[in-house]
């Protein structure tokens, strides 16, 4: 596959980096990196880290340590569907340990494995700033709150039913 933006993905880069003054590209990086892992299948491998430093011209490293640090970038390839459970103090306290405990007996992965299928993986998050709905996760761009055991067999058999 050709690491390469559409004209039209390279128009909106240009945009993003003209948003910061001159010799600040650096500061369109995370929103180019949402657009690369989305454009080129839901992560981000080293060849599409290079290719958005070349775009911002920046040192690739620069790339992989920003990459690294945010959970919302996938290094290595996922499942159609994360479950990003938050597993910080608040969804702790309120029982997130025993819903991501359900998800890998449920699910038969760990955290940060994808089922055999491609469908479900589950990546345990740090705070996603919804204390007051815990345990909470994210799946995609939506919150799922209060989660139960009955509330996560609820939105695995919707995942499943959209895959048909």
């Amino acid at each position: 596959m050709e690491i390469v933006f559409s004209s039209e993905k390279l128009n909106k880069v240009a945009e993003i980096i003209s948003r910061y003054p001159e010799g600040r590209q650096k500061s369109a990086l995370l929103p180019v990196l949402h657009m690369a892992q989305e454009e080129f299948g839901g992560w981000l491998d080293v060849p599409v880290m290079d290719y958005v430093a070349s775009l911002l011209s920046i040192e690739p490293i620069e790339v992989y340590e920003v990459a690294s640090f945010y959970t919302m970038y996938n290094l290595k390839p996922v499942g159609k569907y994360v479950f990003e459970v938050c597993q910080t103090g608040p969804c702790m306290l309120n029982g997130s340990d025993n819903i991501i405990a359900y998800i890998k007996e449920k699910l038969g992965i760990g955290p940060g494995e994808t089922t055999a299928d491609g469908l479900f993986t589950l990546k345990p998050a740090e705070c996603l700033g919804a204390c007051g709905y815990a345990p909470m996760m994210q799946l995609g761009k939506h919150y799922r709150e209060h989660l139960t055991k009955d509330k996560v067999d609820a939105i695995i058999e919707e995942c499943r039913a959209k895959s048909n």
